[in-house]
């Protein structure tokens, strides 16, 4: 996978520069890769757990993201093994992608889920007729490429570009490699990369998110379990329908329990035949105090923590390409920037460490990129903190939302603030073509301008400022009061400042401004509000 990124980053180039997918999946790969190679692994169980705790941490994007969860399918089925035949590998790979549809909430076929599953399907079928390792990853690799040729038939973007699936493609190169050992016995060599510091984390559950809250208690706590036998599918499916934005981290020794309820004591109740409870906490959401639930209505044996006295009430994060951006949301409030964005996706650690280092007992953060809000969501999921995720889409989208904060209000009314705020921008970019494509019946030809309104191709030129002209007048309307157009690092500064004055003159009613943000690949953003 290392050794193909960037044909996979092609891949995912349509027509915008914004082909990530290889190198967000490679970083994955590579996360578990130097994890396992830090000691001798004696056990499949020992294996398994390392693979989806390292891929669980270093997942980048979405594509990174849904594949650490066809790692952590492939461990939870493995776990409790010395060693595995052909046919426990092939229901592994089967449990792994049933695992990644369900960590995504609207599956789509024609990607790396469709490819996932196809080829699990061959490696059962086929080793419910061999018992050879060999014959069973030949089947798994022939019926996964078979998949894959079909991705442009199921998708129609695929087809109009004429690639397959990225993602399912990352996944072939995975396979393959597998199968090359196999026959060989020989790994293939990659360039070296950093060790991945080993670290103990959790599979996720995936949230039922909701911007409007309707449960009033966040309730955390952490159960030691008296057994590693316990079902903790049925505790997930009986405090589910009292909640929302769940959260149920299995661990060999602990489960960490987080959820939005109006009814703690069902929660609480449900947990204690699972082992002994620590760490109770029940915060009012709306009254934002928290208070610690007694078991049995006897004070609790654990002492209660106490929050150090310099933490804010609030604090954020987010993730920023280009001075200028960063700049501007720092004087927002902004508490941490991660360096990243588009073809440079923070991992699911880097958003931890970075939400680790804000002094908060809140903390926002906002993705700012559509491609990374899974693997913010992760984070968040991972965290010890009370953690929110605004699901921003653009740079812009996070500005404005800053800029309705009220810190007198409590979180609620922040969150529900903030997701109102970014839905009332309209966001485009203008950025480059880097291949000859055909969209909607436009031909693009390498090089072309490109204009973007919400991720769809509204405008095609040979002039950044032209091109961001066409952008604004289809987003500008009676009710738009602010155009904001930040300038990227290769807008040339004469004909920036003169759009920014026929702009003036053209959009009298409206705020006309024009703001230095550094970023790459894009000439423009723009935001219309």
């Amino acid at each position: 996978m290392y050794n193909h990124k960037s044909e996979v980053d092609e891949l995912n180039v349509f027509p915008v520069p914004d082909g990530d997918t290889g190198t967000n999946m490679s970083l994955t790969a590579m996360a578990m890769a130097n994890e396992l190679m830090q000691e001798e692994i004696q056990s499949v169980t020992k294996a398994a757990d390392k693979m989806s705790f390292a891929t669980l941490r270093g997942a980048r994007g979405n594509s990174g993201v849904i594949l650490s969860q066809i790692f952590r399918g492939m461990s939870k089925y493995l776990k409790g093994m010395d060693d595995c035949s052909a046919d426990d590998l092939a229901k592994a790979f089967e449990a792994g992608a049933q695992a990644a549809y369900k960590a995504v909430m609207k599956p789509t076929e024609g990607t790396i889920l469709t490819v996932a599953k196809v080829s699990a399907e061959g490696a059962v079928s086929a080793a419910s007729e061999s018992e050879q390792l060999l014959d069973m990853l030949e089947a798994c690799t022939e019926k996964g490429s078979e998949a894959l040729r079909q991705t442009p038939e199921l998708l129609p973007a695929l087809k109009a570009a004429g690639v397959v699936d990225a993602g399912g493609q990352g996944w072939m190169y995975i396979l393959e490699g597998a199968l090359n050992y196999v026959r060989t016995g020989e790994i293939i060599k990659t360039d070296s990369v950093p060790v991945t510091k080993k670290i103990k984390a959790a599979v996720r559950q995936p949230e039922t998110a909701s911007a409007d809250i309707k449960f009033k208690y966040c309730t955390e706590f952490i159960i030691k379990r008296d057994s590693s036998d316990s079902d903790v599918e049925a505790f997930r499916d009986d405090i589910s329908p009292k909640g929302d934005c769940m959260l149920v981290i299995d661990d060999d020794e602990i489960i960490k329990v987080h959820i939005h309820t109006n009814h703690p004591g069902f929660v609480l109740e449900k947990a204690v035949a699972f082992g002994e409870l620590i760490d109770v906490k029940i915060d009012n959401m709306k009254h934002q105090h928290n208070s610690i639930l007694e078991n049995s209505g006897k004070p609790s044996s654990e002492p209660k923590k106490q929050a150090p006295e310099k933490l804010d009430e609030y604090g954020f994060v987010a993730i920023s390409a280009g001075k200028g951006l960063s700049g501007i949301l720092t004087d927002l409030g902004v508490s941490r920037i991660i360096e990243g964005g588009q073809t440079m996706n923070p991992s699911t650690n880097d958003i931890l460490k970075a939400i680790g280092k804000v002094q908060a007992k809140t903390v926002f953060v906002f993705p700012n990129n559509k491609n990374i809000i899974m693997a913010a969501s992760q984070a968040a999921e991972l965290s010890d903190k009370n953690v929110i995720v605004i699901p921003t889409t653009s740079i812009p989208q996070c500005i404005t939302a800053m800029m309705s904060f009220e810190p007198k209000k409590d979180s609620e009314a922040n969150e529900k603030s903030f997701n109102r705020a970014m839905r009332n921008v309209k966001s485009a970019q203008v950025t480059f073509a880097v291949r000859d494509t055909e969209y909607e019946g436009h031909m693009i030809k390498k090089g072309d301008i490109l204009g973007i309104i919400e991720n769809k191709i509204s405008a095609i030129g040979k002039s950044p400022e032209g091109v961001a002209e066409k952008l604004i007048e289809r987003m500008a309307d009676e009710d738009s009061e602010f155009i904001t157009i930040y300038q990227g690092k290769n807008a040339k500064k004469q004909p920036a400042e003169d759009m920014a004055n026929k702009l003036s003159d053209l959009y009298e009613d409206c705020e006309v401004s024009m703001k230095r943000g550094g970023q790459p690949l894009y000439y423009y953003l723009i935001s219309v509000e």
